[in-house]
């Protein structure tokens, strides 16, 4: 065997031996903080396909996310704060219909553990715009789901209007409770219609994080169908902030 040729031939042994390289996620800035954006194809939640196309920031520094198709397949959208945040008060202004939101599209907003906080089901601090399938449910929910495992999730579901506006969502994260709020937001930039609700369990150590997690903002498909009325849907979130808490 040649020499030139024996050693391509090592080369390329040594190519197809080696594992595949990682590409580097893609990411956005958003008020303030970096952000990757999700892709990939059947992942959860849903599951459904994602892209990175569907999220970005418009130049007027708001965050838009897509539940839209292409080619015959929809592509939702989702983005993870690089850093990890703490107790506090996490705060989005949205532009958005969600008290008319259809039944299969989800928008959320809330932490979520990495492995090495804790799995799935556990942790997190969620508010989800979601229906989950049901067309006459509330439409705006709030969930704290706890650190053991073997503890079941808080939850409330409550209505909001119908129509195109803007909104104010916010939850304050501290050790022995979570306080959820959301109103609409006037002309005058205040706010009004105001729900929300408190969650203080008596056990909060076993039901409330005190780990910090990234902040993460998704568009999905719920069990990954697309909207019953086949009609693309974008979110704009306007703004982003956190306050983190002087006295955890």
């Amino acid at each position: 065997m040649p020499v030139r040729f024996a050693a391509a031939l090592v080369l390329a042994l040594l190519v197809l031996a080696m594992p595949p390289m990682a590409h580097a996620a893609e990411r956005l800035r958003f008020s303030g903080y970096d952000f990757t954006v999700k892709a990939g194809n059947g992942l959860g939640p849903g599951p459904n396909d994602w892209r990175p196309s569907q999220a970005f920031v418009d130049a007027r520094g708001r965050l838009h996310l897509r539940l839209s198709r292409k080619d015959g397949r929809w592509y939702a959208g989702e983005v993870e704060s690089v850093a990890r945040l703490g107790f506090g008060t996490y705060e989005i202004d949205v532009l958005a219909d969600i008290g008319g939101q259809d039944r299969n599209v989800v928008f959320g907003f809330f932490t979520y553990p990495p492995a090495d906080v804790g799995p799935d089901a556990t942790h997190e601090i969620d508010i989800e715009f979601a229906r989950w399938g049901r067309p006459r449910a509330p439409a705006l929910n709030y969930t704290v789901w706890p650190v053991d495992p073997d503890l079941q999730p808080a939850h409330r579901q409550v209505g909001f209007p119908i129509g195109l506006r803007k909104s104010r969502h916010r939850f304050t994260w501290m050790r022995d409770r979570v306080v959820y709020s959301s109103a609409l937001i006037g002309p005058n930039g205040r706010p009004y219609r105001e729900v929300g609700w408190t969650f203080k369990p008596k056990d909060a150590r076993g039901r409330i994080s005190a780990s910090p997690m990234p902040v993460f903002f998704n568009l999905w498909g719920f069990r990954g169908l697309p909207p019953s009325d086949g009609r693309p849907v974008e979110m704009i979130v306007e703004r982003f902030s956190f306050e983190p808490a002087t006295k955890p």
